[in-house]
């Protein structure tokens, strides 16, 4: 199994974590965003997307971080991070689709560079840009989250925290200020002490610069 990924990438970062939380044997293929090997004639004819991630398996490659999140989850049911009744699976999905599809898009690679290039926004303008839309997501999450649990949902990991932690290092990158967060700062902490947060972190990858 092949993870196609890039250090700072928070998608790819949550598929990381995943893999390691469950311990999956696995090879990282580095692809520089920077640089733009994402379109690539190589990648783009495994990943035609031209995204990252990209998992690839013996049936395919497969994106979309969730998918491959969902994917894992269904063929490596050991360690599970869905899971619960039907009600608590749809808290941790909530939690995600929040992080994944109202937060992550429009603060992602591809909107920055489109904000400085294309329209000429200032950088300070474009950071501030970042800091709001993560600020208003973390605010309502702050609000969901329970004040008794160790981590997003109940006392071990789920896929919700698999895609929190990604988002709160992007966080700080920005200088977003956590403290008006305690319930995620401290979900980020915890996280991060466990070895298959740390394995997966940006500053933990070979291509990290």
């Amino acid at each position: 199994m092949k993870l196609y990924t890039y250090f700072r990438s928070s998608a790819a970062y949550r598929v990381r974590i995943a893999l390691n939380l469950k311990e999956i044997e696995h090879q990282l293929v580095t692809v520089n965003l920077l640089k733009s090997e994402q379109q690539s004639a190589q990648y783009l004819d495994k990943n035609p997307q031209g995204l990252l991630p990209a998992l690839e398996t013996e049936q395919g490659v497969l994106a979309q971080s969730m998918a491959i999140l969902e994917y894992l989850e269904e063929t490596y049911p050991q360690t599970p991070l869905l899971f619960g009744d039907a009600w608590q699976k749809a808290q941790i999905r909530n939690l995600c689709y929040a992080i994944a599809c109202d937060i992550h898009p429009i603060d992602n690679l591809r909107v920055l560079k489109y904000l400085s290039n294309e329209l000429g926004v200032e950088d300070d303008a474009k950071n501030a840009w970042y800091r709001h839309w993560v600020e208003v997501g973390f605010e309502k999450l702050e609000r969901l989250l329970d004040n008794d649990n160790d981590f997003c949902v109940g006392d071990k990991p789920s896929l919700a925290d698999v895609c929190l932690v990604p988002q709160v290092f992007n966080a700080y990158r920005f200088n977003v200020d956590m403290t008006a967060y305690p319930k995620i700062a401290a979900i980020y902490e915890r996280c991060n002490k466990l070895d298959a947060f740390i394995d997966a972190a940006p500053q933990n990858q070979p291509d990290a610069t």
